[in-house]
């Protein structure tokens, strides 16, 4: 207790609050600075968060793993031409190469449901997680009249490039799973971008998004779920995003009030 007669934090109340919570809290302190195994812990997760940034996605290894579940799939690449440009010029990870335009551009059917599979800012997140929701999501999609088209695996992809390979296709709706911006706490954070009739020029308030997809985070099989509801609200209601919720909390004021 200090002089005023009121009982200060001890240490193990804090390392209670450490149990629930993957935050630095509690760390403690050494003189002025942090207990040597602290700092050590820090410098570690800001080297994974900077390596998974600049990993390069085995991109024969995740169509070999599509290819094996006899899913049919195809790779593009964004203008973004290195991890460089990727990282210094985002705009350029939102456009297709011409090469890939010219890809998707061949006659196809138009589908559905999209899926993309983008590295985004962590390709360590999409080779861990992805294939994971996918086995999950795509025979749930599959099962219904649902016409899907083949997954597309995109090299130095950001969330938006889901936008032009969606309006190229036709597709009515664009599943974009890409991987998260690192942080201190987690590397290897998938997240999933959901957007009604994906065009050139969407914005993020018209998509839904799901994130924290990990282990230790938001599990496979309760992501792919979510999609899947996401999936049939966003064709139901013709919207995702804030006009999906919009038109979602008007029907169920009218579910409430029926005579209104």
């Amino acid at each position: 207790m200090n002089g005023r007669g009121t009982r200060c934090v001890t240490r193990q109340s804090w390392a209670q609050l450490r149990a629930l919570t993957p935050a630095r809290i509690a760390l403690g302190r050494a003189g002025a600075g942090l207990p040597t195994s602290a700092y050590l812990e820090f410098q570690a997760a800001h080297a994974r968060a900077r390596d998974a940034v600049h990993a390069k996605l085995d991109l024969n290894g995740m169509l070999e793993n599509i290819a094996a579940r006899g899913w049919p799939a195809l790779n593009v690449h964004s203008a973004a031409q290195t991890r460089e440009d990727f990282l210094r010029r985002p705009d350029l990870g939102r456009a297709l190469s011409a090469e890939s335009k010219a890809r998707l551009s061949e006659p196809m059917v138009a589908p559905d449901v999209v899926i993309v599979i983008g590295d985004g800012l962590s390709s360590i997140a999409v080779e861990r997680n992805a294939i994971h929701v996918l086995e999950r999501l795509w025979p749930a999609i599959a099962a219904t009249e649902l016409q899907l088209a083949p997954i597309i695996v995109a090299e130095q992809a950001r969330v938006a490039l889901a936008d032009e390979i969606g309006e190229i296709l036709q597709a009515r709706l664009s599943v974009m799973m890409i991987g998260e911006r690192p942080g201190l706490s987690a590397a290897d954070s998938l997240g999933i971008y959901l957007t009604y009739a994906p065009r050139l020029g969407r914005v993020d308030s018209e998509r839904n998004c799901i994130s924290n997809i990990r282990e230790g985070g938001m599990s496979a099989a309760e992501a792919a779920a979510q999609t899947a509801n996401l999936i049939r609200s966003m064709l139901t209601h013709g919207a995702s995003g804030i006009l999906l919720a919009s038109r979602m909390g008007r029907l169920a004021q009218q579910t409430v009030n029926p005579g209104s």
